[in-house]
């Protein structure tokens, strides 16, 4: 067993396999991600600050997702627009 800290509340709980939510934050951890995949299809080339500008969320939130693997990070160039 492995004990774990909920990033949402901060309660120790303990489980098979390292988790970073625990079970009554489940849902709210899954609203969040909804809110940021749907922001991440409105605006395809974010970063984890407009994001979380965007979301009114920490950038920490954003990164925890690509730790997870839930998010991926993509590589390229950037153009300036015109004014």
């Amino acid at each position: 067993m492995h004990l774990c800290m909920c990033r949402h509340c901060h309660k120790v709980f303990r489980h098979r396999m390292i988790k970073s939510v625990c079970e009554e934050c489940k849902a709210l951890d899954d609203e969040l991600f909804a809110r940021i995949e749907q922001y991440l299809l409105e605006y395809p080339n974010s970063n984890a600050i407009q994001i979380a500008d965007a979301l009114k969320i920490q950038p920490l939130e954003v990164i925890s997702f690509i730790d997870e693997g839930r998010l991926t990070m993509v590589e390229g160039t950037f153009e300036r627009l015109e004014d």
